[in-house]
C-alpha cells in the first residue's frame, strides 16, 4: 500500500530528496515549504498527480494545521510525517543575541512542535503513523559554536524520545534521524547564519565562519541516499528510535558514548550517595 508524506522543507536537501524517493517508491507527497516556487523547482518533472504542494512556515502553528488539513483534502490521509525544515546559526554562545536564539528556535524546535500537534489527530484517528524528525549529529553532542543549533536539536531528541512512547499505544512510530555532514544547503552562505557581535576574548580563535563555511560542499554525506534510508524506514514494523546517519556521524559518536559512559562509572559511588533513607 503506498503512503502519504507530509514534508516540512521540501525545497531543498534532504527534504527535497525524501520527497523525489517516495514519488519513486509509489508514494505520494505533500511538499510544503515558506517559498512554493523554490518547492516546485525542487520537484520539477515529478508526477504532478502523486504531489500537492503547500504553502509553510513551520514557525507559524496556524499555518501548520491549515497545512495538514489541505494534506487531508489532497489525499484523504497522512501516513508519514517528515520534519526536515530548519536553519544553522553558529558563533559562540555570548555573540549570539537573544532574538537571533529565539528565530532558530522557532524554526528548528517550534517548527517540529507545530507539524506534529497538526498531524498527530489526523494520525490517530488512522490508528498508524511514522513520524521522522531531523535532528543532527550537534543533536546528541556538542560541538563549538553551535550553542543555539544543539539546544534546539538536543530538544527534538528528547521530545522524539518521550512522545514516542506516548503514541505508541496508537500505532504511531517516531524516529529521530541525527546526520553528519551531508551536502545540504545547511552551510551555503545563503542560509547558514552567524552571529552579528563579537567579543574580543574569542577573536584569537578565529570566527565561526572561519571555521565552518570552509565544510560547505565538501560534505560525504548524500541525501538522496539517505532520503532512499528514510523511504526504507518508514516501511519498518519496528523502526528505530534514534538513528544515526553517515559514517562520519558514526565515527564520532560512538566514542563521545563511551566518554559518557566512562564518567558515569567512574563516580557511580557518587550518584549513589545522594539516595535517602526513609
Amino acid at each position: 500500500m503506498s503512503k502519504v508524506w507530509f514534508i516540512t522543507g521540501a525545497g531543498s536537501g534532504i527534504g527535497a530528496a525524501t520527497a523525489v524517493a517516495a514519488l519513486k517508491a509509489g508514494d505520494k507527497v505533500v511538499a510544503t515549504g515558506r517559498n512554493l516556487d523554490k518547492v516546485h523547482n525542487a520537484l520539477r518533472g515529478v508526477a504532478s498527480e502523486s504531489v500537492a504542494f503547500v504553502q509553510l512556515d513551520v514557525a507559524n502553528e496556524a499555518q501548520a494545521k491549515g497545512a495538514a488539513e489541505e494534506a487531508v483534502k489532497a489525499f484523504g490521509r497522512i501516513d508519514v510525517l517528515l520534519n526536515n525544515a530548519g536553519y544553522s546559526l553558529l558563533g559562540n554562545f555570548e555573540e549570539l543575541t537573544t532574538t537571533e536564539i529565539d528565530g532558530l528556535i522557532s524554526t528548528n524546535l517550534y517548527g517540529v512542535i507545530y507539524a506534529m500537534r497538526a498531524v498527530l489527530p489526523v494520525m490517530r484517528k488512522q490508528r498508524s503513523g511514522q513520524i521522522i524528525n531531523i535532528s543532527s549529529l550537534a543533536g546528541v553532542m556538542g560541538f563549538k559554536h553551535c550553542s543555539a543549533y544543539s539546544a534546539a536539536k538536543f530538544a527534538v531528541e528528547g521530545l522524539s524520545q518521550s512522545v514516542a512512547q506516548e503514541v505508541e499505544q496508537f500505532g504511531i512510530k517516531i524516529t529521530a534521524v541525527a546526520p553528519g555532514f551531508f551536502r545540504t544547503n545547511l552551510l551555503d552562505v545563503q542560509n547558514a547564519k552567524y552571529g552579528n557581535s563579537s567579543i574580543d576574548d574569542y577573536a584569537a580563535e578565529g570566527t565561526a565562519k572561519d571555521m565552518w563555511s570552509g565544510y560547505d560542499g565538501k560534505q560525504q554525506g548524500d541525501p538522496a541516499k539517505l532520503a532512499d534510508v528514510l523511504v526504507k524506514i518508514a516501511g519498518m514494523e519496528n523502526p528505530p528510535q534514534q538513528f544515526i546517519a553517515g559514517s562520519d556521524a558514526l565515527a564520532a559518536f560512538a566514542p563521545a558514548l563511551e566518554t559518557r559512559l566512562e564518567e558515569l562509572r567512574a563516580h557511580v559511588e557518587l550518584s549513589n550517595s545522594t539516595d535517602g533513607s526513609f
